[in-house]
């Protein structure tokens, strides 16, 4: 397929530049992948969709204040948005000035901080800070709210552009999924007789980075690092004992686990992923997922139609935008059940 299969036309106006008043207080589309089926919700009614026994898997990254803002020697100013660290005292990062810096030059950072430009790799730039990374943009960095949202980030954004179950720090985007559950929402789920997993996929710059080849078979997906524990591969396997369904919360946590089970069952992984998901890629793991809406020709959203159909999916979409949803990183969510002949036999898993 090509990247223009993937398109579709979103009004401006529905792009949710800012979140709602209360997490839970989202939509909720629910997508039958079998029949293309629709149903317009609230995320509150989430627990009603679920079943007794079904696994809810999170991931439990934390944002960190990647986007950091500098000066060169000579006085240009530089933004720096994190992609992760790759060393004792370096950086990878994604890097904007007037001008591309030299190796060897320095960036001025608040509070006397420094990094050295070491040099490019790809799309990234390597610096060294002579210190933690981490620790610098833990003090002096910016929450790096999207390009879309067209705004600088505000003191709500700390709070709200995490999940409230967030805790290993290294992602510079939310898994925004996770952003609808409050409190009381995983409660209901728990009341509900629904179990919960973990997974830590930490979202890198390189989300923010549009597909732009034509045939999606020449696109690399950028290097994201995963930890799938043995207790989740443990949850899942006792899941499908008891007849349950494993519901990811959100396109990452469908990534890691698609990740872990690539030699063709679920098994403990922690290592980086570049796995790119198609239409008429199988899922060994997933049975439903919960998902934002996603940027057109996007491979968030590619991954979406090969889980309930090219089809299914884009005429949601449509259906959306005449709904009036929200979309993007603060906006509404989709509850989605896969077309059947997406799922690799169970057996296999």
């Amino acid at each position: 397929m090509l990247r223009r299969d993937f398109h579709y036309e979103l009004p401006d106006e529905l792009i949710a530049r800012h979140p709602a008043a209360r997490r839970s207080d989202s939509r909720l589309l629910h997508l039958d992948g079998r029949s293309g089926a629709l149903a317009d919700l609230r995320f509150t009614d989430l627990p009603r969709l679920l079943r007794r026994g079904d696994l809810l898997v999170f991931n439990d990254t934390r944002v960190i204040p990647a986007r950091l803002r500098g000066h060169k020697a000579t006085g240009g100013r530089v933004e720096l948005l994190l992609e992760r660290v790759v060393g004792t005292g370096r950086a990878l990062v994604q890097l904007r000035s007037s001008k591309p810096p030299a190796s060897g030059s320095l960036i001025r950072l608040p509070d006397g901080a420094t990094a050295t430009v070491v040099g490019r790799e790809d799309d990234f730039w390597l610096l060294d800070f002579g210190a933690d990374p981490a620790a610098v943009f833990e003090a002096h960095g910016e929450m790096p709210l999207p390009p879309y949202l067209r705004r600088e980030a505000e003191d709500f954004d700390r709070d709200r552009y995490q999940t409230v179950y967030a805790r290993v720090p290294g992602a510079v985007a939310a898994p925004t999924a996770g952003l609808h559950f409050d409190a009381a929402t995983l409660e209901a789920c728990r009341d509900a007789g629904v179990q919960q997993a973990r997974v830590t996929l930490h979202v890198g710059a390189g989300t923010f980075q549009p597909v732009r080849v034509d045939a999606l078979d020449e696109h690399r997906m950028h290097a994201e690092l995963v930890d799938v524990p043995p207790a989740t591969c443990e949850a899942v396997a006792a899941c499908r004992a008891r007849g349950g369904r494993v519901v990811a919360v959100g396109t990452t946590s469908v990534r890691a686990l698609e990740s872990a089970a690539q030699q063709g069952e679920l098994r403990p992984f922690a290592g980086d992923t570049r796995l790119f998901i198609t239409p008429g890629f199988r899922f060994r793991v997933v049975d439903a997922m919960i998902t934002n809406f996603h940027l057109p020709e996007s491979t968030l959203l590619m991954l979406v139609c090969a889980f309930a159909g090219h089809g299914h999916v884009l005429g949601a979409y449509r259906h959306a935008v005449a709904a009036r949803y929200r979309f993007f990183s603060y906006g509404d969510a989709m509850f989605v059940e896969p077309d059947p002949a997406a799922l690799a036999p169970r057996e296999a898993a």
